[in-house]
């Protein structure tokens, strides 16, 4: 009698309830330990009933706060479109919310997930197209600007967390192979730093040739800190739990800014080369890029991890080369990849000499755990309040000012 009722109710009405239910939960914050451990196990079933719920909770919170953002974004059409893939990928999960677990049933939701990943690979440039429509259709002021500076915070560090999940399953028990036979999923259990580092570097190299026919060479510096057992391997290599993928995705991006500065700046003739520092001690695995590129003043600094700041024209739609440079997103996003796993990015500039960018990684996978956004009431009110009255003489400008940081952290209490 249940099973009728709820079969004759609107079915837009039964997914508000359900997308109002998985929203009142807590996000599960996993450590790279836990995933690694939880992958060598390789329970199929275990793996399926974590993640049936967890993506729920997850795709909720998204479209909650997608929900609270201003009007005139959300009634953009790539917006919209990033909207209907996170609705779409809920419903399609949900069907899986009670339905038997058996060999067949594991099949298909392992086949819905790769489906799911497929569908909204594209999600970061079709939401960053809805902004730039925004902006060239109405205008962005500084309190709406604010808003979607920290929604898309929220929104990419939560679509990082459900891909990361999801690439675990559909690796570990779907038909593709890893990228290699020591990988577990997606992570690496001993990730050789240096070699990421460079794979990173050589791709950028050739990107950034194809543009400007030239490009600076690299240098590379190495240092244990940490002289336990457990820290230096036979080879003398640096190695730490992560995920390739992710450190490579940093390493590209600063290599791209740094690779075009330098260039820039120089006019392309005796180009310095690019220092990269890499240390790891005993609980953090450090990461410096440095370029001569001659650097940015400090009032820009923070405006780089602005996503409606770009120094480069948006790429053409009709160009299919990766570019250069242009939605502005690479920085932003590369910090968020640093800080999902409890690490950070920063970038410390001279200007008229050069620039450094220091990424810093968790050394422990034990101490490496999710950085999940929580939709909450505190959330919900950054979404709903006005401009903050100034409480200093000059108050700062830019993503870096004082209470920035306040009140990206309430939202995530």
């Amino acid at each position: 009698m249940r099973l009728t009722f709820l079969l004759r109710r609107p079915l837009a009405k039964l997914i508000e309830e359900k997308l109002d239910h998985y929203a009142q939960f807590r996000p599960s914050s996993l450590t790279i330990q836990q995933l690694l451990d939880f992958g060598r196990e390789a329970d199929q079933k275990a793996s399926y009933l974590f993640l049936r719920r967890e993506l729920l909770v997850r795709f909720a919170h998204s479209l909650k706060e997608l929900a609270l953002l201003p009007d005139a974004l959300i009634r953009m059409a790539s917006v919209t479109t990033v909207k209907d893939w996170y609705q779409r990928s809920f419903h399609e999960i949900l069907a899986h919310e009670n339905v038997e677990c058996n060999s067949k049933q594991l099949s298909n939701f392992t086949e819905l997930l790769k489906f799911i990943l497929k569908r909204n690979q594209d999600v970061v440039q079709t939401m960053a197209e809805g902004v730039i429509e925004l902006k060239a259709a109405h205008g962005v002021n500084a309190v709406i600007e604010n808003n979607i500076q920290y929604f898309l915070d929220r929104f990419y560090i939560n679509r990082i967390s459900m891909r990361m999940l999801i690439n675990q399953h559909v690796l570990i028990f779907g038909s593709e192979l890893p990228q290699s036979p020591q990988f577990i999923g997606s992570i690496d259990p001993a990730c050789d730093v240096v070699s990421v580092v460079e794979d990173a570097y050589l791709n950028a190299k050739h990107l950034c040739e194809r543009y400007y026919a030239i490009s600076p060479k690299v240098v590379v510096e190495t240092k244990n800190a940490d002289l336990s057992v457990l820290a230096v391997d036979q080879t003398n290599r640096i190695t730490v739990v992560y995920v390739p993928s992710h450190l490579y995705h940093i390493c590209f991006e600063l290599f791209k800014n740094a690779m075009r500065a330098v260039i820039e700046h120089k006019n392309g003739k005796d180009l310095p080369d690019i220092k990269v520092v890499i240390v790891k001690g005993k609980e953090d695995l450090s990461i410096k890029i440095c370029d001569l590129g001659g650097g940015v003043a400090r009032s820009v600094v923070d405006l780089l991890f602005n996503y409606m700041y770009t120094t480069a024209p948006p790429p053409s739609k009709e160009i299919q080369q990766p570019p250069l440079a242009g939605y502005g997103y690479g920085l932003p996003l590369s910090r968020l990849y640093a800080r999902y796993f409890k690490g950070d990015l920063y970038i410390t500039s001279m200007e008229g000499y050069g620039t450094d960018a220091c990424v810093y990684l968790k050394a422990l996978a034990v101490e490496a755990s999710e950085l999940l956004p929580i939709y909450s009431t505190s959330c919900r009110r950054i979404y709903q309040g006005g401009a903050q009255a100034p409480d200093w003489s000059q108050p700062p400008t830019g993503s870096g000012s004082f209470h920035q940081p306040s009140r990206y952290y309430r939202g995530r209490k």
